[in-house]
């Protein structure tokens, strides 16, 4: 069973201010204004008042001083203390049922759907508790029927509409973070990953940076045409997407011709990957215009580098003498200077 918190802030939002609100509500209610109840009870309600303030307040400030656990057991918490207060105060009135509301729009907006569907169950469970205790049978029943057919209903529209949110926010990511043309990923998306992707990196895990120009790309588009220059384009992203042995690189296209992949490697694994590259571009042999010639640039953090800017300053600068040596050519960063 899945217990991934949805909106981990907006969660813990939700849990602060009801709880926030809860705590003195039930303190006036079931305290001040019941002052010549018996003391136990007027003792149990003042307590459970102050835990649920002090939750709310915790809840508010220190979301992170809580357990990771408590987020997805909190609705049902909430309707162990809901169905224990009904029970204190013996009543089966539809007003205190619908604090039953809260664990359940709670959990259909942050958790998964097996998680969602128990917290129906106990919902009903808790009501039956009160209802067939405190009223006659047939009243108790088609309240009971009434109750679990309703929170079940607003449990199916509230996580229907999560789910399509859900969707729409990623195809609005996607199309925030990728290319349109080619697939891969925008500048932006790639500028936020080589700094995580740099900090991970280190002896035994290296990272490369390899930087890829399209060669002579304006004499394509002038010659024949951008709707084959953007043949080109694809074919180049596809290439760099499918010739690397581990799914987890990131291709991005930075602008116009020029491109960008990081890819878990050491230097010379990474001169086996833009091998397959050049291997599989030479084989994009049904554009008008052949097949493009690509210059290519090699960084590895931390041989090279060790922060994003002088990752991307070493790749750029191994780019640059692979121009000036006579494009079509690909060259390591470092002393080395290994070609392909």
């Amino acid at each position: 069973m899945s217990v991934q918190l949805r909106d981990s802030h907006g969660a813990a939002r939700a849990v602060a201010y009801l709880m926030l609100a809860a705590g003195p509500y039930n303190l006036i209610t079931g305290v001040l204004m019941e002052l010549g109840d018996p003391p136990p009870r007027l003792i149990a309600l003042g307590v459970t008042s102050a835990v649920v303030l002090v939750i709310g307040l915790v809840s508010l400030r220190h979301p992170e001083h809580l357990p990771v656990l408590f987020w997805p057991a909190v609705p049902f918490l909430g309707i162990a203390v809901i169905t224990g207060l009904n029970v204190a105060t013996e009543d089966a009135s539809l007003g205190p049922q619908m604090f039953y509301l809260w664990p359940l729009l709670y959990a259909a907006s942050f958790l998964g759907r097996i998680l969602t569907g128990l917290v129906v169950a106990a919902v009903s469970a808790g009501h039956a508790l009160v209802a067939f205790q405190y009223t006659d049978g047939t009243h108790a029943l088609h309240d009971w029927i009434a109750i679990t057919v309703a929170m079940s209903m607003t449990a199916i529209v509230v996580a229907g509409l999560r789910e399509r949110n859900d969707r729409l926010r990623d195809v609005l990511e996607n199309q925030a973070t990728s290319d349109p043309l080619t697939g891969a990923a925008n500048r932006r998306a790639f500028d936020a990953a080589i700094g995580r992707a740099v900090t991970r990196a280190g002896p035994h895990h290296p990272l490369a940076l390899v930087m890829i120009d399209v060669d002579h790309f304006k004499t394509i588009n002038d010659t024949w045409g951008h709707a084959t220059g953007d043949q080109a384009l694809r074919a180049v992203a596809d290439a760099l997407r499918d010739a690397a042995e581990d799914r987890g690189h990131m291709v991005a296209r930075l602008g116009g011709d020029e491109f960008a992949v990081l890819l878990q490697a050491a230097p010379y694994g990474a001169l086996r990957y833009i091998e397959q590259v050049r291997t599989r571009v030479s084989g994009a042999t049904d554009l008008p215009c052949g097949p493009p010639r690509i210059s290519i640039g090699i960084a590895v953090a931390p041989d090279h580098a060790t922060g994003p800017d002088d990752l991307q300053r070493a790749a750029d600068a191994a780019l640059y003498r692979a121009k000036e040596g006579g494009r079509g050519r690909s060259m390591m960063a470092g002393p080395a200077r290994l070609t392909a």
